[in-house]
């Protein structure tokens, strides 16, 4: 978690004063927002990461940074950009190789101090001390996360979300709503996480997909506020199973999830979805449904034959083993082909 906040309509001109506030002489920015990037002065701009930043990308802004001799790091942009900046800032300040980190609280060292400015109302990592890395050779995510690597500070400003397009917008934000939702239930939830997962979840329900001032705030908070609940109450099967997809497929994250969430929800039968939605699932797939997005595994064209294998991979995933009945990802599948 952030030790600070700022939030609100026109809170990124703020950017430049905080950093000088905090002492940053040089400062590595990791942004994939090029029009965003040429506002903010006298930095070393890294951009050279994917949609999914492998840890190879993590190596070379650790490189360039080294060269540079930075001394603080600015992540603008997406989660892509967020879970990079991390990444390179366990790699540059602990050394080692990004599996080195996988887990909890493997970083020995001082971390360099941050700030994360999301652009997008999806990953929530701005609200949280892990970075989600695939690794290069075998392509699998890896949450790596150490209380060191939270950004110092976070700023909010809806006004960057305002020209995301469609797409992204309709990914992001159900990954941002499925944070919510698994949130709730997870056999790791406390009173805390509660608290955020049903905040997050009152903001954006109405909002997903609206352009409106409001609803784009509110996407935004609720994002963010997600993220805070899966710092204590990690996240669940729908995850799990959405990982292997995007990893031997190359199926965006929260597509893949849009797919699975209304699945997972009624194979886990959860008595708290109903405070949310007395039909959760069906009102995940009309949201999903709404804003264009897929509604079975075939239609990204998985084939059956491989479900199997991917419920195997599914049953190795972290989050899996936090939800609240005990995992069979290939029934899920099953469903959701």
């Amino acid at each position: 978690m952030s030790a600070r906040v700022l939030q609100g309509f026109g809170s990124f001109a703020h950017l430049s004063e905080i950093a000088e506030e905090l002492g940053f002489a040089r400062s590595l920015l990791v942004s994939d927002v090029p029009v965003y990037a040429e506002q903010v002065p006298n930095v070393i701009l890294f951009s050279d990461f994917a949609a999914n930043p492998d840890s190879a990308a993590a190596e070379r802004g650790s490189m360039l940074a080294r060269e540079a001799k930075i001394d603080s790091i600015i992540a603008l942009g997406g989660g892509s950009s967020l879970d990079c900046a991390k990444a390179i800032n366990f790699l540059l300040t602990n050394g080692g190789n990004m599996s080195d980190y996988r887990g909890y609280g493997k970083a020995r060292k001082p971390m360099l101090p941050s700030i994360g400015v999301p652009t997008t109302a999806g990953t929530g990592s701005e609200a949280q001390s892990f970075a989600v890395i695939s690794d290069t050779e075998t392509k699998t995510k890896m949450a790596c996360g150490d209380p060191k690597a939270a950004f110092a500070v976070t700023i909010l400003d809806p006004e960057l979300t305002r020209t995301v397009p469609h797409n992204v917008r309709a990914a992001s934000g159900f990954d941002a709503l499925s944070h919510a939702v698994e949130t709730l239930v997870t056999t790791r939830r406390t009173a805390l996480s509660l608290t955020y997962a049903r905040e997050a979840w009152r903001l954006m329900a109405d909002a997903y997909m609206k352009t409106d001032d409001r609803s784009l705030e509110a996407m935004q908070l609720g994002s963010y506020l997600a993220g805070l609940a899966i710092e204590t109450s990690m996240l669940g099967a729908a995850h799990a199973c959405a990982n292997p997809l995007t990893k031997n497929y190359g199926i965006i994250h929260g597509e893949a999830l849009s797919v699975l969430l209304p699945h997972v929800v009624r194979w886990n039968a959860c008595p708290e979805y109903s405070e949310f939605h007395p039909d959760l699932a069906a009102f995940l797939r009309d949201l999903a449904t709404g804003a264009g997005l897929a509604a079975t595994l075939r239609s990204f064209g998985v084939p059956k034959d491989d479900l199997q294998r991917l419920s195997e991979e599914a049953a190795e995933q972290w989050t899996g083993k936090f939800n609240p009945r005990p995992l069979d990802a290939l029934e899920i599948y099953e469903c959701a082909w």
